[in-house]
């Protein structure tokens, strides 16, 4: 009979924290949303706040990025708390994937 078991004991193979795991997930449901709505309906590329042509997938992996390099900089250069980072962040991705 396999063996049940429980979420604590899944990741502890990598250390993860509840916390990471929570991040993980919700980068999994951003993509799969993502490939949904690009199912769904096709992207097409523009211009925007960028100046150059991006499709939905394009200006939401320049979000992702950008926003783990501005982390490592409030980490390195800073002494704000993460969060203030993370919902600047937030908002920094929704522009990009409404107004880019």
């Amino acid at each position: 009979m396999a063996k049940i078991y429980e979420v604590s004991t899944l990741l502890n193979w990598m250390a993860w924290t509840p916390l990471t795991a929570v991040f993980f997930a919700v980068i999994a449901v951003i993509l799969l949303s993502m490939t949904v709505a690009e199912v769904r309906w096709p992207s097409t590329e523009r211009k925007g706040l960028l100046l150059i042509s991006t499709t939905r997938g394009d200006r939401l992996f320049i979000g992702l990025l950008s926003s783990a390099f501005f982390h490592l900089a409030v980490l390195g250069l800073s002494d704000w708390p993460l969060y203030i980072a993370t919902v600047l962040c937030v908002i920094w991705v929704l522009v990009l994937l409404r107004w880019a």
